[in-house]
């Protein structure tokens, strides 16, 4: 009789607007042959949320509203997507998950993030294996995002001061949880980025166990 599957391994890639980090979490999900997702989104319920959250004038919402709304979305991806493919033995990648809550409503847009903690404590529980930060010149970052001109750009519309905060807090979690998030200078050739990701990513998979 053979016994249960090994627990997954769970991926997060963050970064400020416009960093590259979807690219980048595209071409790891590729690379790796795992599952792919993101935030807010990831699942139906989820992705429903997330056009309340992405869409409209900045001042939609406020950041207490916020981070209710992300909390739900990742309550349904968490149930839906993100604990079934890890008690599926799988590994998964997700575009966002926690910390851009900690960071976007925890300290860039409002000092809410003991109310952050709480929310995640209570209802979601579960923190990412590894988690690649794309850090990227909030300048060069923030033209990029706008130049997309996809609809979802809320949060871009807040303009550059909150792009440079959101860099300095996506830096500090480096600090605040060395053991599982790295940083990755995004100012290069997105494949140079890739390579470098892809060999950090392959070398934390042969220590867990999956190569």
């Amino acid at each position: 009789m053979s016994g249960a599957a090994p627990r997954g391994v769970f991926i997060t890639f963050e970064g400020i607007d416009g960093s590259g980090k979807s690219t980048q979490a595209r071409a790891l999900a590729e690379a790796l042959g795992a599952r792919l997702t993101r935030e807010p989104g990831g699942s139906v319920g989820a992705e429903e949320i997330r056009r309340l959250l992405v869409e409209g004038d900045a001042a939609r919402w406020s950041p207490e509203t916020e981070i209710l709304l992300f909390t739900a979305a990742r309550r349904d991806h968490v149930e839906k997507t993100i604990r079934p493919a890890l008690e599926a033995g799988l590994v998964i990648v997700s575009d966002r998950f926690a910390d851009s809550t900690r960071v976007y409503q925890g300290a860039a847009r409002a000092a809410l993030r003991g109310k952050v903690d709480l929310l995640h404590e209570a209802m979601i529980a579960l923190e990412p294996d590894l988690t690649f930060v794309i850090d990227t010149d909030p300048d060069v970052a923030l033209a990029r995002g706008l130049a997309r001109r996809s609809g979802e750009d809320r949060f871009e519309s807040l303009g550059a001061g909150f792009q440079h905060r959101l860099r300095a807090g996506f830096r500090a979690l480096a600090t605040e949880y060395p053991d599982r998030v790295v940083l990755i200078a995004g100012d290069r050739a997105p494949d140079t980025i890739a390579a470098d990701v892809l060999t950090r990513a392959r070398a934390f998979l042969a220590e867990r166990g999956h190569g």
